[in-house]
Parts: C-alpha cells; structure tokens; sequence
C-alpha cells in the first residue's frame, strides 16, 4: 500500500544528522545520505552505502557537492536497511543527465520479481513515469503519471512512500498530486525480507535486472524513512528546501493530523450514561502542588454501574498557585460530557518531611527459579528465559570487546568480528551493548543453578570479560611504550594527535588510539573526546563535531561491571568500575552548576541513563563518598527542582517533564530514588514518587508503556500535555520504547520497597505481561523497540542472533534473564513475606530455611497455591490485584479464611507454619475496559491482568468497531478462559503477548 511524491527546488542542503528533520522525528528515519563527499549514513544507525564502479563527487551551484553517477556507476544499500519495516518512505534528489526509458533512481527487493522500483522516465516498455511494487504473493502495483514531471534540469525532489495502512499510490510534483492508485492489498514481506539479514538487494541508480540500461544522473540527499509520509509533510520538505540554504531542523510541536476524529456528540462508554461526578476536597503544603485524584466516584443512569470517573485537570507549569497559605480551587472536565468536577485545595504550613525507609528487601536471583506450570508445560517466562539463555551462551565474548580493543589500538584475536547497528565502527553510542551483555551474563550466572554447564559458561565469560576490560583500563593515562609522553590527570587531556580539537570521529582513519593521554581510570569503547566536548556544549547528532550520550554508555558498562562483582566478587570488575568513577569524578566536579544543567537537559547528548543511581550504588559497595557525591552531580536540576534554587519541579509536583525524551529521563528518577536510599534526602524520594504517578496515570498506554509522541514530533518523546494521549500521542513512529517499560518497571519495583503500595505491583504485572513478555519474538530472542499501537499494526522483532544492538534490543537482554526477580520479597527482619506475582516458581528463604513451591496455571487459571516446606513463624502477605472486582478465595490446609480485603491490597497470613502447609488463593478474573484517558470510546479490553488484542487479517487505517453489553461487558466476549483465547463481534481476541501477526490494541468500543 503505497504513495509517491516528487518535487522540485533550486537551493542546498547540508548533512545535519540531528533529531528532528524537516518536522519528521528522528525514529522515523531509517537512513540519510547527502552524498556531498561521501556514501556515509547520517543519521545514527550508520547504515553506510557502497560504490560500484567509477562514481564521482562533482561540485554543483545549488548543492555545492553531489555524486554523479556515469557508465555503469550506482551505489548499493546496507541489505538490513528495510528489516522491521511497516511502511517505507523513499526521499531523493535528482539531476538526470540522460532521459533514456528502462533507466531506474532505485529498486529495492529479494529478486527482480519481488521488488519495489522507481523509473523516472519509464521502464523500457513505457517513457511514462513509473513506480511499480513486483511480487509473487499479490497483484502488481503499478503508478504511471507523464514523464515530463521530471525535466532535464533543474533538480527535481523525488519521494517514493508505502503506506500499508493506507492502501495508496500517489505521485506528486512540486508538492502537486498528479496521481493516485487506491486499494492497495499488500504488505512489504511480500517484496521485501524485512526479518533477515541478506536477503534483499537495494540500488540506488541501477536496477535488480543487470540488462537494464543505468542511471546517468546526479544524487544528493537521497533518504529513507520507516514512516509513511503524510502530504503535509512532503510539502514541508519541499517548501523548507526552497525557502532555506539548509534542511530544516527543528522540534515541530503541532500534531500529525492522521488519527480518526470523533464529534462531541460521540458516545465516550459509560460517560454516556454519566449524570454527575463529585466534587473533592484535598489539602497540599505551601509550594508543593496538589496530588489530584485522577479518578472520582460517579452517579449513571439506567441501572448501569460504571467505574469511577477519569477526569482531566489542568497541569500547572510551575507552583505559584501554592506559593502561600489559603484555600483554591481546581476545575476538571471529563471527556465527552460537559461535567466540571471541582477540587478544592486548602494550603497549608509545611510539615516537618515524613518520606518512607525501606522495609523490604528483593531476594537473589538465584534463590528464586521458574518452574513449569501446573500442567507440565513451559510457561512464557520459562520460553522467553531460554530463548535468552541459550542464545547468550552461545555469544563470542570478543564480538561485545571488539571496539573497545579497537578504541585502545590493540589487536583483534583470530575469529574476532564486530557487533553492528549501534555499535558498529562509527557509532558514537558503541559500547552500550557491552554493558548489557556484562549485566546479562551475571543475571544468566545467577539464575542457571539448574544448569552446572550452562553456569559454568557464564562464569567463563565473565571472567574474560572483566580480564580483558581491567588490562585496557589499565593502559589509560599510563606511560607506554608507544610514547614517552603521558597524561594522568583526567582534566588534562589534550585533543588528539595533529590536532587541535576535540573530535567524535570513530572512524578506521580518524579514531584516536593515544590512551596514554586520557586519564587514569579511563574505559569505554571510544577515546574521552565526546564527554569533553559535550561539557563544551556539543549537541546531538552524527558530525564529528556532535555527541551522542557518552553517559548513558560509560552507566551500562559500570553497571555490567557491578552486576559481575555482586554475583562473583570478581575484584578486578570493582576495580575498573571504580577506576571510571573517579575519572567522571575528576572531571565533573569541576563544573559549574550552570553548565551541570545545561549538559543534562541536552537532547539525547546528555543522556547519562542511570549514571547516578550507578554512581550512588559504587558508593554503596565501596563507602567512598566521592561516588555519592557524584551522583549528585548528575541531578537534572531543571526536572528535578526546577532551578539551582530548588523552588518547583517535580519534587514540588511539577509535570516538569512533558514533551521530553521519556528513556532519556525515566533512570534518571530510578537513580534519585537510589539517592535518597544513600542519601536519606526527602526531595529525592518526592521526585521519583511523583514522576511514577504522573507517568502512569497521564501518559500510560494500555500495555504499561509510555512515551509515543506525535506532538511533538517523537515517538520516543512523553505528550507535550499531560492526559493527551489520543491529543497528542500514538505516533505514527509507534509508542513505548520497549526500554522505557524496562526502566518504568525497575523504578515501580524500588518504590515498592520503600512503600508496599498495591497499585505499584498492578502496574509491575501490567508492563511485565503486557509489554515485556510480549516483546520477545516467537520462535528466537528477538525482540521489539518500538510497539506499535495503532489499529492494524504488527510488532517488529530484530536482533536474533545478539549481533546488532538498539537501546531496547539491550535491556531485553537484561529483561529476560531475570524475570524472576519480583516474585517475592522479604521484610528486612524476615517477619513478613510478599508474593505479588502469581508465576510457577520456587523460593529457596535461605534466611528462614524454608522452601516455598508456587504450583499454577496464571493467568490461564485464576488460582494458584503455595506448598511451605520447613517450618516457622511469619506473616505471607498476598496480593490481591485492583483488577480483581469479584473478590477471592482464599483457603489454608483446605479450610477456607474469613479475611476481608479490597482490590488492589494485600492479604495477610500471620502463623506459625509447619513443614507441608498449604495455601490455596482463587481470584476469579473478569472482562474490564482500559480507555484512552482523552478520548475513552477508544478502549483496550483486558482479561484479569492479560491484554487482549483483536488479531487482524491485515492492515488498517481505522479503529475497528465493536459493541459490547453496558450492563456487563463480559456477557458480549465468547471464548475460552483456559486457552485465553475469546471472540466478540466475530473478531479473535488473544493475548498481546502470544500475538505475532497483525493486531489491534485499542478498539472503537460502544456500549449498548
């Protein structure tokens, strides 16, 4: 299903390598090159092309440099460039120097009978204008429009576009549609391998038919995107390039106008039947904003018991509505009737701080080990576990060392081969995946007690790891052999040799290998240069000049080395991790307070992932107070507390971080919650503790993912509003990074340790279920970055073979060996028990000398029992979920308990236990809906904690519409408990996470 635009301009255009292009955010461009002196991909996933044959860089009047293409010359693509596709953009500029038919710009396919192609002035049977979509599964498409679109001269802008939701081919010249087809049934794995690496083959000047005549042209500025671009931005494209010398970056706020519109009039589920919603009355500190309840109770008509009303408040940029003591008021509105609910918030004096300690500890992974279900079959946690495990032991340690070998100047060992996307030899984020891996393998070690091979495999790899990684750091800012000269003192680090700027060119000829010059304790997988130039002010972006995260690197490996130290000891592991530490110690305490902030609230370039929950942990093992007060260092002042002053910010309750960058930011709040654990500093708790209700209840997805902006124009960034999320989100691009739910997840667990808050677990099991296990392919460990959300999606896997890295292909690593973890938890005391997560698995309490044995079918079952083996005296404390709306059962030895509970809190067991007790627990589960907070007809349904997705025959661009009983939606919804498998209005409902082919999460849902 496709579109095709084309369009001409007379102006230049320079390789940026930035965010956010032409409007178009980053994660939609696949690739980017402006052929002005090189084949380089610019934009961050370095997918460099290739030149064949006697292709020449020529100087031009309009775009200064360009390559022409003669004789025969092309150039060839990356072969991985369309994996994980669901539609395509293809963008280029063009001077044709011969206008001969059967000549084509690009063909992308497996064959020249499944391909996708673009002949400007017609195939050899046509001089028309071409595009054409080959393949062997469907009907060809092919668009024709007059060749005379495309002249001689001047330049002409071509842009080819697949959309698969939208069915359509259509041509455009000069921002002018001159052609349409409709009704396009098709998708790209029926031209394209977008799964395997190798497969296709795609030319840029020459066709996948060698008789073909090729292109005699000159290129520039010739893109791909993984998005289909909409007419709005065509024309922006092609009017920015007009208008400027330049192409145009910025951060475009308005949204794609691309999403459904519904009237006022619109049923909104049970708001239809809403007569009133009550007022509520609250009291806040002076300067703290209030913490508004985002549900009230509410009064339906027509015998209907609806849920408690969600209502949207305002969301304050600051706290001068609290600046003094006195009483305010607060007016809400709920979606789709015309009801304005008031909070009435009294101020008053400030207390003395009252934050929780923590109280409960998590147990080792390897006293905790999944087991199969009741039935005898592998669970999902065992399937997605050894999908991991067994690819992970299969790993070459050196493929994970290779450029930090590379970075160091040292020779490869025989077989050696590097990682690719994000760690492949230019990439200024190479490295990160070594930090994961460090963590997964100690995660592995930890949980294959069951396996004696399978342990003693991780326990050979860590330990090469960490000897290989402690002799380069040993080599840093140390004299050598190589040079009598040498620089020990981190802040003293002269720029490389012959020059005399700081650069981040990693290139085989341009990398810097003086690891003599760059300070004791020094380890990554580039040279210093990106963590002083971004202390210089560099941005984002894929110029020598420009940075990309160097913290967020430099956290996960201190993070890996710090996993491999707790799980084996391995003292050298400490010693690099302290190494580094005092390196960044070095350096940023010698920065102004000013320029701290200026660095952490860069895009992406001051990214420092967990750096100070790391720093803070390194603390913690060592007692060395330099590490804590690093740590410090990496407060996001502005998010954090407003200013230097500390008067707002999210310690004060201020939505300080809509529109950002959601994973940029989310470990940032994992590590101030780690701070106040170090420090006991109340603000620190308070900024984690708000963050986590504003992102779940203002920004949450129904699979406990957040972030997917369309506005702005991000799919990695929050809303630019809280509470907006069908406004402002749902991006084209796709929602929830997989490793925000990862980070999301973390920071839930570690709250839960310091408050036993039943609605923290009811969203751990919804992002665990929901996003995690469903995040993992079928049949290997790939797994997905972006999830896709929108009617009639599909999930992408990538990364089967632990070869190429995303940000998210890293943390599923971390994910899937350790899904163990949150289970069960202790009281620091050992008087108290939690069990919050009903999976078969086995507690060995070493504390207590007791085994306890979780028998059960969860969630295809709604009980679960707990066999005691040994004996003593403690309280179990159950959970009883918030989705639970039809009570439990709850039976010890057989003989049923009177205990009284709520949904969402725990029950508890206080007794002396003996040696083969049982507890038996049924929470029977029912249908819910979960709407879209700003526009709630759109709705996802879920069984107990399991999402169900309507599985999808094909692509669409519209919600599907079904009815359900308003009375009792469960009585609409057919199927299968056992199986989990349902129907409704003749559609198949799954799980998301048994869900590989085409799906829709949310639903355009009317009550009757």
């Amino acid at each position: 299903m496709l579109t095709v635009y084309i369009f001409c301009s007379q102006s230049s255009i320079k390789a940026q390598g930035d965010q956010i292009l032409d409007g178009i955010g980053e994660t939609g461009l696949i690739a980017r090159y402006v052929f002005d002196n090189d084949q380089k991909d610019w934009s961050r996933n370095n997918l460099h092309a290739e030149i064949h044959g006697d292709a020449q860089f020529v100087e031009d009047d309009f775009f200064k440099k360009v390559i022409s293409l003669k004789d025969g010359a092309y150039v060839s693509l990356p072969s991985n460039v369309l994996n994980g596709l669901e539609s395509i953009s293809v963008v280029g500029w063009i001077q044709p120097e011969d206008k001969t038919p059967g000549t084509y710009l690009f063909d992308f396919g497996k064959s020249d009978t499944s391909h996708f192609f673009l002949a400007p002035f017609g195939t050899a049977n046509s001089a028309e204008f071409e595009a054409g979509i080959i393949s062997g599964k469907t009907e060809n498409v092919i668009l024709k429009a007059p060749s005379a679109a495309i002249e001689k001269y001047p330049w002409a802008h071509i842009a080819v576009v697949i959309d698969v939701s939208s069915g359509r081919l259509t041509a455009f010249v000069n921002g002018v549609a001159i052609k349409s087809v409709e009704n396009i049934n098709m998708e790209l794995e029926d031209v394209f391998d977008i799964e395997t690496e190798g497969k296709n083959k795609l030319f840029i000047g020459k066709a996948l038919d060698d008789s073909a005549k090729p292109l005699q042209a000159k290129l520039h500025d010739f893109r791909l995107y993984r998005v289909a671009l909409n007419p709005d931005q065509v024309q922006r494209i092609f009017e920015n390039a007009i208008r400027k010398n330049n192409a145009v970056v910025n951060e475009r706020k308005e949204a794609e106008d691309n999403l459904p519109k519904f009237t006022e009039e619109t049923p909104q589920l049970y708001n239809e039947y809403l007569v009133s919603v009550e007022d509520v009355k609250l009291q806040t500190t002076i300067g703290n904003l209030p913490r508004l309840p985002r549900h009230l109770p509410g009064k339906y008509q027509a015998g209907i018991k609806g849920p408690e009303v969600r209502v949207l408040w305002p969301a304050p940029e600051d706290n001068h509505s609290v600046a003094e003591k006195g009483v305010y008021t607060i007016t809400g509105s709920v979606p789709g009737t015309d009801l304005k609910p008031v909070a009435t918030v009294e101020v008053v004096d400030s207390p003395e701080e009252n934050t929780p300690a923590r109280k409960l500890e998590s147990f080792e992974l390897d006293e905790v080990s999944l087991k199969e279900n009741q039935a005898g079959q592998k669970t999902k946690f065992i399937e997605n576990r050894d999908k991991f495990i067994h690819t992970l032991a299969g790993t070459n340690p050196d493929s994970f060392l290779y450029m930090f070998r590379n970075a160091f100047g040292q020779p490869q060992p025989a077989g050696a081969e590097p990682l690719g996307v994000w760690d492949s030899q230019e990439t200024k984020l190479r490295g990160h995946a070594t930090g994961h891996y460090l963590t997964a393998i100690a995660q592995a070690y930890a949980s294959t007690g069951y396996d004696p091979e399978l342990q003693q495999n991780f326990s050979d790899k860590m330990e090469y790891m960490v000897n290989v990684l402690y002799e380069l750091s040993q080599l840093s800012g140390k004299p050598s052999a190589k040079s009598s000269e040498y620089e020990s003192d981190p802040n003293k680090i002269p720029a490389g040799p012959g020059t005399s700027q700081y650069s981040s060119d990693l290139s085989e000829e341009g990398i810097r290998t003086d690891y003599w010059n760059w300070g004791e304790g020094f380890i990554s997988a580039y040279p210093p240069d990106q963590f002083i130039m971004l202390e210089n002010g560099a941005t984002y972006g894929g110029q020598e000049n420009q940075v990309w995260a160097p913290y967020y690197t430099l956290h996960k490996i201190l993070a890996g080395l710090m996993d491999v130290y707790e799980v084996s000891g391995n003292e050298k592991a400490l010693r690099v991790a302290q190494g580094m530490g005092d390196w960044v110690h070095a350096r940023l305490s010698q920065l102004p307070t000013e320029t701290l902030i200026n660095m952490w609230n860069r895009y992406i370039a001051g990214e420092f992932g967990g750096m100070n929950e790391a720093m803070a942990r390194l603390y913690r093992i060592t007692g060395e107070h330099s590490y804590l007060e690093t740590a410090r260092l990496f407060d996001n002042i502005k998010v954090f507390f407003g200013d230097a002053s500390h008067s707002h910010g999210l310690a004060k309750n201020v939505d300080t971080f809509r529109g950002l960058h959601a994973n940029q930011h989310i470990p940032q709040f994992v590590g101030a919650l780690e701070m106040y654990r170090d420090s006991k500093d109340s603000e620190y708790f308070k900024v984690a503790d708000n963050f986590w209700f504003k992102a779940m209840n203002d920004y949450m997805y129904s699979i406990g993912g957040v972030a997917g902006a369309r506005n702005p124009a991000n799919a990695e960034c929050f809303v630019s509003q809280p509470g907006t999320l069908y406004q402002n989100g749902l991006s084209a691009g796709g929602q929830n990074e997989t490793c925000a739910t990862y980070n999301m997840l973390k920071l839930t667990r570690n709250l839960f340790l310091f408050e036993q808050r039943p609605e923290l677990m009811d969203y751990y099991e919804r992002g665990l279920y929901n996003h995690i296990l469903a995040s993992v392919a079928e049949d290997s460990p790939a797994n997905t970055y972006h999830v896709p959300l929108r009617a009639g999606s599909i999930k992408r896997f990538g990364n089967p073979d632990m070869t190429g890295f995303t940000c998210c292909n890293g943390t599923a690593l971390e994910s899937s060996t350790k899904l163990q973890n949150t289970i069960y938890f202790r009281s620091f005391d050992n008087r108290e028990l939690y069990v919050n997560l009903y999976v078969p698995s086995i507690l060995n309490w070493k504390e207590k000398g007791i085994v306890i044995e979780q028998e059960t079918n969860f969630p295809k079952e709604d009980h679960t029992s707990l066999k005691i083996n040994g004996k003593g005296k403690f309280t179990l404390k159950l959970r009883i979920p918030g989705w639970a709306e039809k009570g439990f059962v709850l039976k010890v030895n057989g003989k049923p308990e009177k205990i009284a509970a709520e949904p969402g809190s725990y029950v508890s067991l206080d007794r002396k236990w003996k040696d083969g007790d049982l507890v038996e627990l049924k929470i029977p589960f029912s249908f819910h809906l979960d709407p879209i907070m700003d526009q709630q007809n759109i709705a996802s349904i879920f069984y107990g904690p399991v999402l169900l997705a309507a599985q999808e025959e094909g692509p669409r661009d519209n919600w599907r519409k079904i009815k359900l009983n308003a009375k009792d939606i469960g009585s609409s919804i057919k199927g299968n408990p056992e199986e989990l498998t349902f129907e409704v209005d003749g559609v198949l409902l799954k799980p998301f996470y048994e869900t590989y082919g085409r799906h829709s999460v949310y639903l355009d849902v009317s009550l009757e």
